[in-house]
Order: C-alpha cells, then sequence, then structure tokens
C-alpha cells in the first residue's frame, strides 16, 4: 500500500465493515489485474546497499521518478516516501529496507502487465545510472546484514519495527530483508469471492515452491529454498498465515471481518501523525479503547481501511484478493506470477478444477505443506503426491485458462506464453533457488557477488 488513507468517514458498525469489503464485488467485465513487485537497490560498485538520503540515494530515485513521470509525492514527516499516479492508476512505494516497490495499476490482460514492468524498470534505470545504482530481483537479501540495511523514515515502518520483535522471531527480516511479486484480482460476489479465497488459500505454498529464489543470507547458503517462506512462518502469527475459516463452506466476508476485529491494530493517522496502536486490537478501538488517549479518538473508515493493509495472511483480502506466496525475481517471473493466478481464478472451468484437485485438502494438511516448503520446495508432500507432480498438474489447468480467456496481443499470442518461467521449472525439475545454488558451488566459486551482476533489472 502506497499511502494510508485518512478519509474520515464514521465508522460505527460491523456491518459498516462488511459492506466495506462486499463494496468489492464487480461483474467479471470490470475484472482486472493489479501486479506489485520489489526489487533490492544497491551500488554497483561494491554491491553495498543504497541510504535513504544524499546525491546518489532512495529519495534522490523517487524525485527523479517524480520530475520524469509527473507523479505526485507522498511525503511523511516531509520525506519523500513513494509517488502516486494522479488518477490512482498505480504507485510507487519503498519497503522497510529500501525496496522499491511497483503497485501497478489495474490492467485488463498480461500482456499489459508486462509492457507496464518493463516500462517502469527502464525509466528507473535510466535514473538510476547516473547515480551508479541498480535493482536486484530475487526473493531474499543475499549478502547484507540486517544492521548493513538502511531504514526508511516512514512512519508505519517505526511502529511496525518496535512491534515485530515482541510477536515473532523473523519480523525485521520480513521487513528489511525480503521482496516478493503479488498480484490483486477481483470477484464478483461473496460466493466467487469464497472459491478464489479457498483455492488460492490452498496453493499458496505451490507458489511459495515454484517461485523460491531466496537461498542465500548474509553472504552463504541458508539451506533453503525459499528463505522469504521460512520467515514468514515466524512474522506474526496472529495476523499473518493460513485462515482456517477460509477452509469452510459458508465463510464470508463477515468472517474476516471479525478475525481481523481482534488483530492489534498498528497505528491510527490524525492531523498526519501516527500514533502507535499497538497495545488495542480495532475491536477494543471500536469499544472506545482511545478515548482520553488521543483526541479524535473515534473510529472512521480510514482507519479500518489502513487496518486492513497491516493483515498479512497468505491471501489478503481487501476490496480485492491479494496472493501474498510468492518470492521476487527477475523480470519474466514478474509476468509468470499473476499469469499463473489469473489462469487459475479468471476462467470459471480452470477455477472449478483446481477448486476439484484441492477440494479434500484440510486446513491441517495444508498448513503441514505450508511449514514444509521453505526447505523442500517441489519436492514437498501433500496427500501422497508431491508438489513437482502437483505443479504439473495445476499449472497445466492454469494454462488451459488462459487460452480460454484468449487475450491476444498484437502477434496473436494468448496469455499463456508468460508461463514459459514456470514450464522451465517443470522442465528441467529445479527453481531458481536450484539455479542460484548450481552457481555458487560452480562457476560463482561460493561467492554470492556475481547475483547481484546475473540477476539484476
Amino acid at each position: 500500500m502506497a499511502r494510508d488513507t485518512t478519509d474520515q468517514t464514521p465508522l460505527s458498525s460491523v456491518s459498516d465493515m462488511t459492506a466495506y469489503l462486499a463494496a468489492g464485488n464487480k461483474p467479471e467485465e470490470q475484472f482486472r489485474i493489479g501486479t506489485e513487485h520489489e526489487k533490492f537497490v544497491f551500488f554497483r560498485a561494491d554491491n553495498s546497499p543504497v541510504p535513504y538520503a544524499g546525491d546518489a540515494s532512495i529519495s534522490a530515485l523517487l524525485k527523479g521518478l517524480q520530475d520524469k513521470s509527473g507523479w505526485d509525492a507522498i511525503l511523511d514527516r516531509d520525506n519523500i516516501i513513494g509517488l502516486a499516479e494522479p488518477t490512482g492508476m498505480g504507485a510507487i512505494s519503498i519497503e522497510p529496507g529500501g525496496q522499491f516497490e511497483l503497485s501497478g495499476a489495474p490492467l485488463e490482460t498480461i500482456h499489459q502487465t508486462c509492457k507496464e514492468s518493463n516500462q517502469h524498470l527502464a525509466t528507473l534505470r535510466e535514473i538510476a545510472e547516473p547515480m551508479g545504482i541498480r535493482f536486484l530481483g530475487i526473493g531474499g537479501s543475499p549478502k547484507w546484514t540486517l544492521a548493513e540495511t538502511p531504514r526508511m523514515p516512514k512512519s508505519r515502518y517505526d511502529i511496525m519495527s518496535r512491534y515485530m520483535p515482541k510477536v515473532g522471531t523473523e519480523g525485521l527480516d520480513m521487513m528489511y530483508r525480503t521482496c516478493t511479486i503479488q498480484v490483486n484480482l477481483d470477484f464478483s460476489s461473496e460466493e466467487d469471492m469464497r472459491r478464489k479465497m479457498r483455492v488460492s488459500m490452498k496453493l499458496q505454498s505451490l507458489a511459495t515452491a515454484l517461485f523460491a529464489a531466496s537461498p542465500f543470507t548474509e553472504g552463504k547458503p541458508n539451506g533453503l529454498s525459499s528463505w522469504r517462506g521460512e520467515i514468514w512462518k515466524d512474522t506474526d502469527n496472529r495476523r499473518g498465515g493460513l485462515l482456517d475459516f477460509t477452509f469452510r463452506d459458508d465463510f464470508g466476508f463477515h468472517d474476516y471481518v471479525e478475525w481481523a476485529l481482534d488483530i492489534p491494530m498498528y497505528f491510527v493517522v490524525r492531523d498526519g501523525h501516527y500514533h502507535d496502536c499497538t497495545h488495542v486490537t480495532f475491536r477494543q478501538f471500536m469499544n472506545g479503547a482511545l478515548k482520553g488517549e488521543i483526541a479524535e479518538w473515534e473510529p472512521t473508515m480510514g482507519d479500518w481501511t489502513n487496518h486492513l493493509s497491516t493483515l498479512f495472511p497468505d491471501v489478503r483480502l481487501k476490496r480485492f484478493l491479494e496472493m501474498r506466496g510468492a518470492d521476487g525475481g527477475p523480470w519474466r517471473r514478474i509476468c509468470a506470477l499473476p499469469a499463473f493466478w489469473v489462469g487459475l481464478l479468471y476462467d470459471d472451468a480452470a477455477l472449478t478444477a483446481a477448486d476439484e484437485l484441492t477440494k479434500d485438502w484440510t486446513f491441517e494438511e495444508v498448513n503441514a505443506l505450508r511449514d514444509i516448503v521453505p526447505v523442500q520446495g517441489l519436492k514437498s508432500v501433500i496427500k501422497g503426491h508431491s508438489l513437482f507432480d502437483i505443479a504439473r498438474d495445476v499449472i497445466g489447468i492454469s494454462r488451459n485458462g488462459l487460452k480460454s480467456r484468449a487475450r491476444l496481443n498484437s502477434d496473436g499470442q494468448d496469455e499463456s506464453v508468460f508461463l514459459a518461467p514456470l514450464e522451465e521449472v517443470l522442465a528441467k525439475k529445479g527453481t531458481l533457488s536450484d539455479d542460484l545454488l548450481m552457481l555458487y558451488h560452480g562457476r560463482w566459486n561460493q561467492s554470492v557477488e556475481p547475483v547481484f551482476e546475473e540477476y539484476q533489472y
């Protein structure tokens, strides 16, 4: 989320909160694809991280992009922390450790998504090159310690940084040393949301395995296929992970609201100031817990919207669904991740097939799968089948779904062409993490330094 909202509409009931989510329902012809990707920012001269301030810095990149694009600056305590397209069609933000994120516009096809990402990266390189700055596309910071990683001057991150060590062991690593690719997808009704949430929640670990790209930590192999996936196992389990109620046949918007109400808040924003509210849940806030603590203590719709953005389940529900399981990766994977999920969820026959494939998977089995995937990757087993074998079936379903959508480019290609990186994983029986480890133990002579050259955007 690039900008925390300050919508002052009064919020008085659970039904208001449920209605907010239900307002995301839209007809299929209005379905869109919103793709987000993050990348690490480094100096080419020595592969060191780029600080926030200075002539060659994160803030200088943002100001350069603002001058070139005309997008509106997003400020926090007079610091530029992001950019917003004036009509709301996309945003640029910075993650806690300076990871640079594009939150793409809601687009109709993966062809448009790929073009958008390519244009963004080309513009970014043009601004960054004179500063000696480059960008790395993998899932985990391969070299820098937490102490070496810069911290961005963003108020919500200050609050999160203080809170994370109280609720898990890996929260700071999640914030400062990981990158992801995500896609945001629409639903037409509560029933449609339910089916999509159920299927995508069950298959999120498959996405983690297929897109695994974080095998290094502080210059050495970490023994994991997805370090990022491992980190999410103990970041803040109260507000993250799998949600058992989404496996129920009668799950709906109200159930998500009831869950969210009992999660501790991070903050409320009043007159541009962030108030630390980690000591109260949103339900307690609704019941007047901040009365006497802050002047404008009454809950608003902006508070609810911001709270929803601080919840971290594997699939997050807002007025759309966010697929959150994949590591960051090279450019082709920025196109492959949305293609994978669009093929599964935006074609009724494909969604039905994926639902049927996973119908017998219980919450306990999927949760156990989630625990082993960061280590075992595609070798992980559920219901007696390896994820590698399941991946072949699921990618096949996704391919059929994309072909059925028949969104063609000027060369007559449908969107299934963007599944090529995943089909390569199947063909060689190895993930990007496997490739990186092979290079580390071979041509790279047990050094992670070459990753910055060979996997930069």
